[in-house]
C-alpha cells in the first residue's frame, strides 16, 4: 500500500514539471493527480499511527522506541538533504541561508512560510510532522489503552470531527499572500496542510482505528469496496473547498482502506499487495518518497528541451525515466543505508503480544496464521 501512496505523491509533483508540451494534456494530468499528493501524505499519516499501534510491544520502552524511529528517519533524510544541496549548487541556485537550518533538523513544518517548509528537499516537511507523532506516541498509546473498547468508536468519531474543524479555524487567520500550490493564504494553507499539531489528528485517528480493528469493532468492508469508496471520495473532493479537500474529505475513506488491508491480512485472504514484488516496493517506498521530488526536478532540467521536441512520447518518457531513476536511488538508499542502520541500531526482536486488551479474532475458517506486521513505517 505504501508504494501506491508514494506513486500518487510522485504523480502530483510530476504535474508541477509540466511533463507534456501539449497544454491540454498537462492540465488533464494535473487535474487527475492534483489531489494525489494530499491523499498520499494523508494515507501515510494515518497508516503510521495504525501500524505503530498494531505492532506495539508491552516490553518496549519509550527511549528504545524513539531510538528506532530516529534511526529509521534521520540517516535517509541526511543523505537526501546532502543530495539536494549538491543539486542546488550544481544548478547555480542558493541554498537558502538560514532557511535550510530547520530542514536539516526536520523542524521546517513548524514555520508557516512555505519557502522555509519546502527548503532543500521539499517533501521532507512531512518528516517534521512525523517526528512530533513519534515523540507523542508512547504517551498517546498509554491514554488510548485506557479507553474502554465500547468507547473507541466515539473517540475516533470525535477525532475525525476535530479534523473537520481545522479548516474553520484556518478561515479565521489573517489574510496574506496565497501559497504557490493553492488558492488560500499562506497561514491557512500551513495550518490545514503542514502544521504538525493539526496533522497529528490523523495519526491519532490511525491509532484509534488500529484498536478498533484489533477489538473487532470496525466495519468489516472488503479491500476492493473500501478502495472504491476512496476513489469516489477522491473525485468528490474536487467539489469541496481547498481547505476541506486536502485533508478532511479523505480521512475516513483512507481509514477504510487501511483497516480493510489489515483485516485481509488477519484473515489470510489472498491479495496482490502481499506478493513479493509489492512487499519489496513497500520496503523501499520511504526512500522512494524522499528521492522523488529531487529526481523529478533534475530530470526535467536535464531533458526539458529534448522532451518538448518529442511531444507526448517525450512526456511519457520523462515520467518513465524519472520513475526508474527514483526507484534505483531508493533501492540503493534502502540497501546501503536504511536497512543496515536499522539492523544495527533498531533491529526488531521477537514480537511479544500486542499492547492492550486481548484481540478479538476475526472470523476466518481454516485461515492460515497471519504474518507479523513490521514495526517500521515509511
Amino acid at each position: 500500500m505504501r508504494i501506491i501512496a508514494a506513486l500518487l505523491v510522485f504523480a502530483f509533483h510530476a504535474g508541477f514539471q509540466y511533463p507534456f508540451p501539449d497544454k491540454g494534456l498537462t492540465q488533464g494530468f494535473q487535474r487527475v493527480f492534483g489531489l494525489g499528493g494530499a491523499a498520499g501524505v494523508g494515507f501515510f499519516f494515518i497508516l503510521s499511527g495504525f501500524v505503530l499501534t498494531w505492532s506495539a510491544r508491552s516490553s518496549d520502552t519509550t527511549t528504545r522506541f524513539w531510538r528506532r524511529r530516529l534511526v529509521k528517519v534521520f540517516p535517509n533524510h541526511l543523505v537526501t538533504f546532502a543530495a539536494a544541496a549538491l543539486l542546488l549548487l550544481n544548478a547555480g541556485s542558493a541554498l537558502g541561508g538560514w532557511k535550510a537550518v530547520p530542514s536539516f533538523f526536520l523542524l521546517q513544518a513548524w514555520f508557516p512560510q512555505v519557502d522555509v517548509a519546502s527548503a532543500m528537499n521539499p517533501v521532507a516537511w512531512s518528516l517534521s510532522a512525523e517526528l512530533l507523532f513519534y515523540l507523542s506516541f508512547p504517551f498517546l498509546l498509554r491514554g488510548i489503552n485506557r479507553i474502554r473498547p465500547q468507547r473507541l468508536l466515539l473517540w475516533a468519531g470525535g477525532t475525525v470531527t476535530l479534523i473537520f474543524c481545522v479548516p474553520m479555524i484556518a478561515w479565521t487567520f489573517p489574510e496574506g499572500p496565497d501559497i504557490i500550490f493553492g488558492p488560500v493564504s499562506q497561514w491557512e494553507g500551513w495550518l490545514v496542510y503542514m502544521s504538525p499539531p493539526a496533522r497529528m489528528l490523523e495519526f491519532t485517528f490511525g491509532m484509534l482505528l488500529a484498536e478498533l480493528v484489533m477489538h473487532g469493532l470496525w466495519l468489516r468492508i472488503g479491500l476492493l469496496p473500501a478502495t472504491g469508496i476512496a476513489v469516489v471520495a477522491y473525485w468528490l473532493a474536487w467539489s469541496a473547498s481547498w481547505t476541506y479537500a486536502h485533508v478532511a474529505v479523505m480521512v475516513l475513506p483512507l481509514g477504510l482502506v487501511i483497516a480493510a488491508g489489515a483485516q485481509a491480512d488477519v484473515t489470510g485472504r489472498r491479495s496482490v499487495l502481499r506478493s513479493r514484488p509489492m512487499v519489496w516496493l513497500g520496503n523501499v517506498s520511504f526512500a522512494f518518497y524522499l528521492w522523488h521530488a529531487l529526481v523529478l526536478g533534475e530530470v526535467s532540467r536535464q531533458t526539458g528541451a529534448l522532451r518538448q521536441s518529442y511531444g507526448v512520447a517525450g512526456g511519457f518518457a520523462y515520467l518513465a525515466i524519472a520513475f526508474a531513476v527514483t526507484l534505483l536511488l531508493a533501492w540503493a538508499l534502502y540497501t546501503l543505508v536504511e536497512e543496515p542502520v536499522m539492523r544495527r541500531f533498531g533491529s526488531a526482536r521477537t514480537r511479544p503480544p500486542v499492547v492492550g486488551p486481548p484481540v478479538v479474532p476475526l472470523p476466518a475458517p481454516d485461515a492460515p496464521a497471519p504474518a507479523p506486521v513490521p514495526a517500521a513505517v515509511g
